[in-house]
């Protein structure tokens, strides 16, 4: 005699649709209908099925099934050039990221954050990884083997300032125009000592002078054109190179500018970001100087920065939120089988109260 589940008891072992559709009354491809929210189950068939499932515990179908049917796994990933810690203190990182998610949200698609080096999946794991594209968010390292990885893979790849490559969407900014026009402010004011605090080259844990050989190794789009930007208005100018992008490197690397008599100091220093910016204006306050009286300080992004007060960092203003959403939407239309264009964004200038004429001498 075949055995029968009583009446609102669940089966023993994991539910399937098979039981919900029996339970329900209603075809399996009916079952599998409802839960896909097809308009072509009615509503009342639609209530029964869920009330079906929720007596038998059944939360729905298999989504690794799923998404092997339908040839996508609903993961789109997104590589950030350091280690989490520091992308998440970095406020242009989580408003690209929020941008990123915003437009995947809306598909109901995940993302999935892969770290810098450090924290990176070896080639092994990341080779057999489901995703669907891949953004290069905040890492645009221009020979990162990840990028032959998820080629060889067939990945559809978007990068935001790089990598880049033929088979590479890319959402960019004027990263060097728009340095070269903060220099050009600078030189107006008559400041021609000036130094540059520069993100990481590598990451590998440099920091300090930059020499011409460390200098051939700039393998970061964003980092070289934001240095050949000074380099328009001012030509060669010293180098420093923090760690990471912190305001704690920014301070370290303030300090081993501005702690020098003041004949030898430069009258200005332009920082990559504004985090590093903000590390500046640290180093000058603990050594007395005063911002713009002693030293112009600026930066780059246009970051909301809360803990400066009332200080303005004259900056260039890049629209994160947009290149994020435009990534995002280049991702998705590579999954779509489209081909999207690439996106260039402007920038702009953005004169707050941290740049002001050349000191007197």
């Amino acid at each position: 005699m075949p055995h029968r589940v009583a009446p609102g008891r669940p089966p023993t072992g994991r539910p399937t649709l098979a039981a919900v559709a029996a339970r329900a009354r209603v075809s399996p491809s009916t079952a599998s209908l409802a839960f896909a929210g097809s308009p072509r189950v009615a509503p009342a068939t639609r209530d029964r099925i869920l009330a079906a499932a929720a007596e038998l515990g059944y939360a729905g179908p298999d989504p690794i099934a799923a998404s092997l049917r339908r040839g996508r796994t609903g993961v789109i990933g997104a590589f950030v050039g350091e280690r989490l810690l520091y992308a998440f203190r970095d406020p242009v990182a989580v408003q690209l990221l929020d941008g990123i998610t915003e437009v995947l949200g809306g598909h109901g698609v995940g993302l999935l954050l892969l770290a810098g080096d450090a924290g990176r999946p070896a080639a092994d794991q990341l080779a057999r990884i489901p995703l669907d594209a891949a953004i290069f968010a905040t890492c645009g390292l221009e020979d990162d083997p990840a990028l032959d990885l998820l080629r060889a893979r067939g990945v559809p790849v978007v990068g935001v300032e790089g990598p880049v490559a033929d088979d590479v969407v890319l959402i960019d900014i004027d990263d060097r125009a728009g340095t070269a026009q903060l220099a050009a402010h600078l030189h107006d004011l008559g400041h021609r000592r000036v130094a540059v605090v520069a993100m990481p080259l590598r990451l590998d844990g440099t920091r300090g002078p930059v020499d011409a050989a460390r200098r051939a190794r700039v393998h970061y789009r964003d980092v070289r054109h934001r240095i050949e930007g000074v380099e328009d208005v001012f030509g060669p100018v010293p180098l420093l190179e923090t760690a990471s992008n912190a305001v704690d490197e920014g301070e370290q690397a303030g300090r081993v500018l501005l702690d020098v008599p003041a004949d030898v100091r430069p009258t200005a220093v332009v920082a990559q970001s504004d985090v590093l910016a903000a590390g500046v204006l640290q180093a000058a306050a603990g050594l007395g100087l005063r911002v713009p009286d002693d030293v112009s300080v600026v930066g780059f992004d246009g970051a909301d920065l809360p803990w400066l007060g009332a200080v303005q960092l004259t900056t260039v203003v890049q629209p994160t939120d947009a290149k994020g959403r435009a990534a995002a939407r280049a991702a998705m239309a590579l999954v779509a089988g489209e081909r999207p264009e690439g996106v260039l964004l402007p920038v702009s200038l953005r004169v707050g109260t941290t740049s002001g004429p050349v000191p007197a001498a």
